[in-house]
Formats: structure tokens, C-alpha cells, sequence
């Protein structure tokens, strides 16, 4: 039988990374359907169309899915997503004989959706993962292929957890791949009382008032710390962007939330449940990126030395 003509849908790390190990293996990707890059988007990652056109893979740009006569004319065998951001339709997902199958950064049934790492990272998660499921026309709904878990430290960014899901859903792929090829991926229903979904996250989002409880800010901190857009606030009368944060556990003594405290070199901030935060970055509003100790310095005389 000749090999399986495989068609992919990518985009961000997981689509670089995922696309790259099928290369590796030798895999006939017949087609690479992608994304134009979203002017001001911060490109953290690598480009899934510069990846499929240096391999010679024709690559299709923003394409009209629910017109499927240029996936059809592939005769694909095996349709596989990675982080693409559009739902496959019905008549797409029938096409191939092998099936199609999508790859979504979260432990599923939880974290269904958009943005799953900075959600899981926003709520206090401890782990997450990558997930290798059937596609459905419903998102992130179909059975389960295979997971790989990833651990969440209390400080770690979305960045840096994001990089493991990455490695993560490359693991999934390639313990997975044979199978796939063959038609024999295993596959168990997904609990749907356990489902939790969450949407799409804009640099809106990211902006908190002092009267949040300070672990609460700090997720929130490292779950839009870069390469997203940044946690906004206001420090005194200025408005800021907090990039790093560290939770102190240590009381306010009932200083009121939005506090500044600067002693020994340390800038805090009093929040809402009666513990201070450390601020270690932010940026005052048209100002450049600042360690806590510097940016104390340009805030004087609203911060005190004292508790």
C-alpha cells in the first residue's frame, strides 16, 4: 500500500514543532494549511510556512475551509492539527480514510478552548499538558488519543510552560505516529462532566486592580508576562505594566490595597486580601522595562521606606 498522504494544519510553536518531527520521520505531507501572521502579534515562535515551503509543501494561507476542493484534490489519508485556529468543517473531516486528529495544549476534558496554557497558568493550575484527540465538529470534544503531562511551578511563566507543552505534544506525536499511520490510534471518550472550557484572551484581560488577593495577581502576572501583552494596573497615579511579581506571604498590617512600600531595595504593593506582593518588573506607562528597586526610585515621594 502506498504511504499515507498526510495533511496538516499549523500554526504557533506546537504546529513548528509537530510539523518538523513528521518531516524528520519522513512523513508524505501532501499539504500545509496555515495562518498569516496578525499584524502586531508578538512572533515568539517559528513560522510553519516558512517550514513547509523550505521542504517544498504546498501551503495554503487563511483558506475559506468551508471550500474544500483544494483539500480533496490531496486525497489525504490522515489529517492532523496543531494549533491551527479554525475549526475543521464536517465535509473536511470526513475526507480522510485514516482520520483526523488535532493536538490541544491542555490535559483534556479540562481547559477546552482558547489560550488553554495561560488559562491553566492564570487559575493556579500545578500541571497541564498536551492532548491528541479526534477532531468533531464541537471543539476539543472528540475521543482521546494520548496525553503527556506537564508539571506548573507556583512562579513559572506561560512562557516557560508553554515550551513544555510544546515538548510535550511532540512526545504524544511521535509515541502515537505508527498507529496513526495505520489506522489503529487508540481512542476513549472524553468525561464531559469533567469538561471545563474557556475562550479567547485579549490585552484587555490583563488589566487588574490592588484589591485582587496577591496570589491571584501573581497568576495573572505570569500568565501575560511576555511574549503576551502584559499585566496593566496603576502604581500611585501612573499607569503600569507588571511584568514580575513575587508572592511575599507577609501581612500589610492593614495597609490599604495599592500600598507602596519601598524598603531594602524592595518594592511592594499591599493588596486586597492584606499580603504584599514584591514587584520585580513592570514599566511605567511610556517608560522602559524596570527592576522593582529602579522603578521605586522614579515613583518617589508615593512610595514609603517604612511599613
Amino acid at each position: 500500500m502506498p504511504e499515507p498522504r498526510v495533511v496538516v494544519f499549523a500554526y504557533s510553536d506546537v504546529g513548528h514543532a509537530c510539523l518538523e518531527y513528521l518531516l524528520s520521520k519522513g512523513v508524505h505531507v501532501a499539504g500545509c494549511w496555515t495562518h498569516t501572521d496578525a499584524p502586531g502579534e508578538t512572533l515568539w515562535f517559528p513560522s510553519v510556512r516558512a517550514l513547509a515551503e523550505a521542504h517544498g509543501i504546498p501551503v495554503h494561507l487563511d483558506a475559506d475551509l468551508m471550500r474544500s476542493d483544494a483539500i480533496a484534490a490531496l486525497a489525504p489519508d490522515l489529517l492532523l492539527s496543531f494549533y491551527y485556529r479554525a475549526l475543521l468543517p464536517p465535509g473536511v473531516l470526513a475526507l480522510p480514510r485514516l482520520g483526523a486528529f488535532n493536538m490541544h495544549g491542555s490535559l483534556l476534558p479540562a481547559y477546552r478552548g482558547r489560550a488553554p496554557v495561560n488559562w491553566a497558568v492564570l487559575r493556579g493550575e500545578t500541571r497541564t499538558g498536551a492532548t491528541l484527540h479526534v477532531m468533531t465538529p464541537r471543539a476539543d470534544a472528540g475521543d482521546i488519543v494520548d496525553q503527556e503531562a506537564v508539571p506548573i511551578g507556583p512562579d513559572d511563566t506561560a512562557a516557560a510552560v508553554q515550551a513544555r507543552v510544546r515538548d510535550a505534544a511532540v512526545v504524544v506525536l511521535a509515541r502515537q505516529l505508527p498507529a496513526l499511520l495505520q489506522g489503529t490510534a487508540p481512542r476513549r471518550p472524553q468525561d464531559a462532566a469533567r469538561a471545563t472550557t474557556f475562550g479567547r484572551r485579549r490585552p484587555a484581560d490583563g488589566a487588574f486592580d490592588w484589591t485582587a488577593p496577591a496570589a491571584r495577581i501573581h497568576d495573572l502576572v505570569r500568565a501575560v508576562t511576555h511574549p503576551w501583552p502584559g499585566a496593566t494596573t496603576r502604581l500611585g497615579a501612573h499607569p503600569a505594566y507588571i511584568w514580575r511579581t513575587r508572592v511575599t506571604g507577609e501581612s500589610t498590617a492593614g495597609a490599604a490595597p495599592g500600598t507602596l512600600q519601598w524598603r531594602d531595595s524592595v518594592l511592594r504593593v499591599a493588596c486586597g486580601d492584606g499580603q504584599w506582593l514584591e514587584i520585580l518588573r513592570a514599566q511605567l506607562d511610556g517608560d522602559i522595562e524596570r527592576d522593582g528597586d529602579d522603578l521605586a526610585r522614579r515613583l518617589e515621594p508615593l512610595t514609603s521606606h517604612s511599613a
